[in-house]
């Protein structure tokens, strides 16, 4: 059944029309670093100005604008971060979120060409930003995430008497570490490409796990998994980056390379069986269609039909519900149903 929607109103409709101007207005002022300039003082725009060598009119409308948004706070002259600013948008802070907020800067000129992808069916093909770029914010944009949801998703799944996980595109590592800190006995392995090794490595060992968390560089769509067996293969957010047939092979090369009765578990947004809703995991999608060939969001249904197809028995959807309708679907491997 679709989920019911909002009163739509020509007002309400404009709003939705235009609602990437507040999203552009807070990317502007994070690339600028104006929140991380604006950590623990007041400025005035003349000030600011100096500080970040930008136009004093571009400043001030910018600064205006994030104040109507509630993200600056204003008394006369003055200008200052407000609580959230502070915890989340300024560099200084352990909960800097800029990262992701970048990426999503890097994402804006496929979606303006929407219109162009769903016409043709493929990813748009012109993008201003560097690839270095966006995969520096990709990463890092990850693993801030991940660092506020595997604290709470961690604790919920019970790996007592495991001992070999696979992290597969765990990219920097995140609930590798945190599977890792939650489960002494557990070993891991991130299995993912080259040019995230030198990333990986360099988390992993801010957290002083390098003895217990290997890296195989690899890619994951064409080379067989190695390192295991394993007991437990974790795979976060990877399938909604691949088409169907795809996510049916990844999955079997998961099954392949671990032990008899090991734990599969399926992190990603997760659609309702219409596809309808929720609605990140439907927006998501689109977002996918302006950059990826054929990834996309799956149903309950459709992951566990992929489940099933390898052989996974007891398959089940975990009660953990994170941000933005992220969910978890597991499953025994190797098991005679």
């Amino acid at each position: 059944m679709t989920a019911p929607g909002k009163n739509w109103t020509l007002g309400n409709i404009l709003a939705t029309s235009s609602a990437y101007w507040q999203g552009c207005t807070l990317q502007a002022g994070v690339r600028l670093q104006l929140f991380t300039a604006l950590a623990g003082c007041s400025q005035t725009v003349d000030e600011l100005a100096g500080k970040l060598g930008v136009d004093r009119r571009g400043l001030e409308h910018l600064c205006n604008a994030l104040t109507a948004m509630g993200l600056l706070c204003r008394s006369g002259a003055d200008y200052r971060n407000s609580e959230a600013a502070t915890t989340f948008l300024s560099k200084d802070s352990p909960t800097y979120k800029g990262h992701i907020i970048l990426h999503h800067h890097n994402l804006v000129d496929a979606w303006a060409q929407l219109h162009t992808a769903v016409k043709q069916g493929i990813p748009v093909q012109e993008r201003f930003t560097s690839e270095e770029e966006d995969r520096e914010n990709f990463l890092l944009g990850m693993f801030n995430l991940a660092m506020d949801i595997a604290p709470r998703l961690v604790p919920q799944i019970d790996l007592t008497g495991r001992s070999h996980l696979l992290d597969l595109g765990g990219g920097p590592g995140t609930y590798a570490i945190h599977f890792c800190q939650a489960n002494s006995s557990l070993t891991a392995t991130i299995f993912d490409r080259s040019t995230t090794e030198p990333f990986a490595r360099r988390i992993v060992d801010q957290f002083h796990l390098g003895d217990r968390i290997a890296f195989i560089p690899g890619d994951f769509n064409r080379d067989s998994i190695s390192g295991g067996p394993y007991d437990v293969a974790w795979l976060s957010h990877i399938l909604h980056s691949n088409g169907p047939e795809e996510c049916q092979q990844l999955i079997h090369k998961t099954v392949a390379a671990m032990a008899p009765g090991g734990l599969i578990l399926i992190h990603d947004f997760i659609l309702e069986n219409a596809k309808d809703a929720p609605l990140f995991p439907a927006l998501f999608s689109l977002n996918m269609l302006v950059n990826n060939p054929e990834g996309r969001c799956y149903s309950e249904e459709e992951i566990c039909a992929m489940l099933k197809e390898a052989g996974v028995r007891n398959i089940s959807r975990h009660p953990f519900h994170g941000p933005n309708d992220s969910g978890v679907i597991c499953g025994m491997a190797g098991e005679k149903g």
